[in-house]
């Protein structure tokens, strides 16, 4: 036999002297077969290198066993974390993971869904820019695939795993009020296309109302931007008094000690800076962050499980949300108007004319 060819049932059965759906029965364990019938099967299939193709055994039952798995990026740590908490509790139930990622774009995110549809995944778990306004989305559901989503605030007509963004931004500004914190900012990565960082703006600029705080400053940076100090740092400098930042994510936040440093300023002392997610880097910096913490990896096998349940038709209802913590870290601090005399605090740099990034007033 030419060893190039695939093995197929038909040369075990015919190796082992027997019919195919004998073969068929003993290999999958699905039927009698006397003892001696068994033993040939299994040796020729040993013999033959022969194994069932997990994909063609589940297209017999009209399935393909994969889910397909969209996030805006796979380089932050917490949407990792979340796909390999997706990736433990599927391997459990027999299916593969297809994942696809689209930094943050809401074409690349159709793309990427009718791609994964294309390939006849079994059901989608997602994380992307509106999946309510994606047409990608809405097709997948018509023809009937289950879609269960993380990160994400409830939406209607979707089930997610997430944490509550409104009430754990309004625990950042409780906290920054607690310690006397006037000016604060609120830094984004692509605001308008996450509804995660707005809906934590809105608990953050609603709590500082109710504490009778001015108006955050909105902040919104590109991912270039983000990734130039010099640029944030020209962003600071043009917010007079700003003395605490709420950051949308933990890569934000670390962002802004490094552009604190390059005007000379000192975290927390002159400027306290609070990030969202927990990523664990964040505990190794020097100054270790300030941050929300969340469980990324609890969120993944829980929007998991949601799609099994909807897969087997079990009856699925939105979950509550799950739970997250203050972690304090060493990056916030009273302001230092309170804490330093008056002739130790440094007054920011000047405004540096060439800023292109969108400030806006909440």
């Amino acid at each position: 036999m030419d060893l190039r060819q695939k093995i197929t049932i038909k040369d075990v059965a015919r190796e082992a002297g027997c019919g195919i759906a004998t073969a068929s029965r003993v290999l999958n364990k699905s039927g009698p077969a006397s003892a001696d019938v068994r033993e040939r099967v299994e040796k020729a299939a040993r013999d033959l290198g022969f194994s069932f193709s997990a994909i063609g055994r589940a297209l017999q039952g009209g399935r393909s066993m994969t889910i397909g798995c969209l996030v805006p990026s796979l380089a932050n740590p917490v949407f990792a974390e979340a796909v390999q908490g997706v990736q433990e509790a599927l391997k459990g139930a027999g299916y593969q993971l297809l994942i696809a990622s689209s930094n943050y774009d809401g074409d690349v995110d159709n793309e990427a869904i009718a791609t994964l549809v294309a390939k006849e995944v079994d059901g989608l778990i997602a994380t992307m820019v509106a999946p309510e306004r994606s047409p990608a989305l809405k097709q997948a559901r018509a023809r009937g695939v289950p879609v269960s989503l993380m990160f994400h605030d409830p939406l209607d007509g979707f089930l997610t795993a997430y944490v509550d963004n409104f009430d754990a931004a309004r625990e950042v500004a409780r906290r920054f009020a607690d310690l006397g914190h006037q000016k604060t900012a609120f830094l984004s990565l692509r605001f308008s296309s996450s509804d995660r960082s707005r809906n934590r703006y809105a608990g953050f600029h609603a709590e500082c109302r109710a504490r009778g705080l001015p108006d955050p400053a909105l902040i919104e940076l590109s991912e270039a931007e983000a990734n130039t100090p010099e640029v944030l740092a020209e962003t600071l400098a043009s917010l007079d008094g700003l003395t605490a930042i709420f950051a949308s994510n933990d890569f934000l936040a670390i962002a802004v000690q490094k552009a604190a440093r390059l005007m000379g300023k000192s975290v927390p002392q002159d400027l306290s800076v609070v990030g969202f997610d927990g990523i664990e880097i964040g505990r190794l910096l020097d100054v270790p962050l300030a941050t929300i913490e969340t469980k990324p990896d609890v969120m993944g096998r829980q929007a998991a499980q949601t799609l099994l349940d909807l897969m087997q038709g079990r009856a699925s209802t939105q979950r509550p949300p799950l739970p997250f913590d203050f972690r304090a870290g060493a990056t916030l601090a009273r302001p230092c108007m309170e804490s330093c005399d008056d002739d130790q605090v440094a007054p920011w740099p000047p405004s540096v004319h060439s800023l292109k990034t969108d400030l806006k007033q909440g």
